[in-house]
Order: C-alpha cells, then structure tokens, then sequence
C-alpha cells in the first residue's frame, strides 16, 4: 500500500507587480492547478512530471517536494513522484509556478503525515520558486493570493501580508493571452528602475482600497517597461471594463468585467492574435487530501 497526497491551488492575476519596488499585490482567480505526491522508497531521489505541459521542465516541482522532505529530515527514509495538471497557462503572467510550488508544498506535508501553518507552506513554496529560478523577487503577493484567495497586498521583501481585500462586486475576470511566452529569465531588472515611482504610486494606491484603479496603473506602467502593445488594455477600457491591465511579467492581459459588458470585451479581444479565457474571483484557500492505494 503506497502513501499518496493530493493538493490544488487556484491561480491569480497581478494588481501591483513587485519586480520594480519589492511590494505587490495578486487576486486569486479560479483557475488551479493539482499537484500529486506519492511516497517512495528511493531515499532523496525526486522525479517530476508535469501533465499539462510536457514540454516544460519538472525542476519546480521537484525541487519544492525536496524542500519539504529536507525540512522534516524525512529526504534520508523517502523519496517521491511528483505530478501537476493545471488548467493555467504557463508563462504569460497567470501565477502558474506559484499555483504549482504551493499546491506541491501542501501535498508534500501532506503525504509525509506532517503539519505546518499555512503561512510556513507558501513560505517553502516561495523559496523553491527562488531556486529554480521562476521568480525574480519569490513571488510572495502570487503565492499568498494563490494559496489564500481574495486580493493580497504584500511586502515581498520582508515576506509580510499588509492587507487583504474581498471584492463584493460579482464582476467577471477575463484574460487576454496573446499566442506567446515570457519567462522570468528574460526580464531585464535594471529597466524597471525609472518605473519605480509609478509603482510605488499603485502599491499605495491599493492598500487605500483603490484596487481597480492600482490593477490599471500597474499594467500601463508594466506594459511600458517590458516593451508591450497597450492596444488589449485600452480595448477593454474602451468597451466597458472596471479595470484592465498587465499580469505578472505578462503578456497576458487580465481585465475587470461586469456582466453586461462582458460579450463587448470579449469581442474587442477575439479581433486580436491569441485566445480569451473566463475565470472569476477565487475566495477558496488551497486544500489537501490523503488517500492509500
């Protein structure tokens, strides 16, 4: 009879990207991805495979299975096969390393028969991220708006959660993804030091509760720094969206739509290369189960 734990993480989009200041801000969307973790007999031997897309590499997953394992000293008696599915496409802004390092801390804890607060899982998570090199400042504000829902406002610096936010409206989250891929290893840091007042500017702007106005600002900021046609924000805004903008490093766009507009967003964006997904806000924290087979 083999140990096996399962774990899923929603997903969630950029409000304050903090690659320029260090702080940011993330809205859990209900997109997931499900991380499976299975206990073997291979004392410190991780092997990964990812699902729903191949041909990316497994080092992530790998390495936060690892992490856990090491913590609790359990990487002398054991080993793991570490698998992810995920409905969140990869590198273009949607948090998917950080859906998949949380959704594999929390099955790995779970399978070794451990337990840790949930702060400490995202951490270990937040630190696989760093090493495998998918994250440029660990990606805390993605993690905890992944793994807690809502919207979070973090001091990624420090690691700290300065506000969160539950949006009341029931407007719908709609996502530009243009037929392209960004990673963390192409971003140039030091083009972000002129956007650092701007950025600074839409942090405070959602601790005050101004999130739709933040979420806007960041994107045209970001859109500007990385070098990105503001043409899929500006459709949306002109069609009727709360708030539209750049999410993560991009080159997804995520836009804030309230029902009756939702049909002209869409359009404005079908007329663009790429395709337009529908997700709404996620308030479900990530979640675990352990079954024997």
């Amino acid at each position: 009879m083999r140990r096996v734990a399962e774990a899923l993480s929603h997903g969630a989009v950029s409000i304050v990207n903090a690659m320029a200041t260090g702080r940011g801000a993330a809205l859990g969307v209900r997109l997931w991805t499900r991380a499976t973790v299975t206990l073997t007999n291979q004392p410190g031997l991780f092997n990964g495979r990812n699902f729903s897309d191949p041909e990316e590499g497994t080092e992530l997953i790998e390495t936060t299975a690892r992490h856990v394992f090491r913590k609790f000293r359990a990487d002398k008696r054991f080993g793991a096969f570490v698998e992810t599915y995920s409905n969140i496409p990869v590198a273009v802004g949607l948090k998917s390393s950080s859906a998949a390092s949380n959704a594999v801390a929390l099955a790995s804890i779970n399978v070794l028969g451990k337990k840790l607060s949930d702060i400490h899982i995202v951490k270990i998570g937040v630190e696989a991220s760093l090493k495998a090199g998918v994250t440029l400042t660990g990606a805390f504000d993605d993690a905890c708006a992944c793994y807690f829902g809502g919207l979070v406002v973090t001091d990624n610096t420090r690691r700290r959660i300065l506000k969160r936010f539950n949006p009341k409206n029931r407007s719908h989250v709609l996502v530009y993804v243009p037929n392209r891929k960004k990673y963390t290893k192409e971003v140039d840091e030091s083009a972000l030091k002129e956007y650092k007042p701007l950025a600074k500017l839409a942090h405070r702007e959602v601790l005050r509760g101004s999130y739709w106005n933040a979420l806007t600002l960041n994107g045209l900021v970001y859109s500007k720094a990385f070098g990105y046609d503001t043409r899929p924000i500006k459709e949306a805004l002109n069609n009727g969206a709360i708030a539209a903008g750049l999410t993560g490093k991009g080159p997804a766009v995520a836009a804030i739509v309230q029902t009756p507009y939702l049909k002209r967003v869409r359009s404005a964006w079908n007329s663009l290369h790429g395709r337009v997904i529908e997700t709404s806000f996620n308030f479900q924290k990530a979640r675990a189960r352990v079954v024997l087979i």
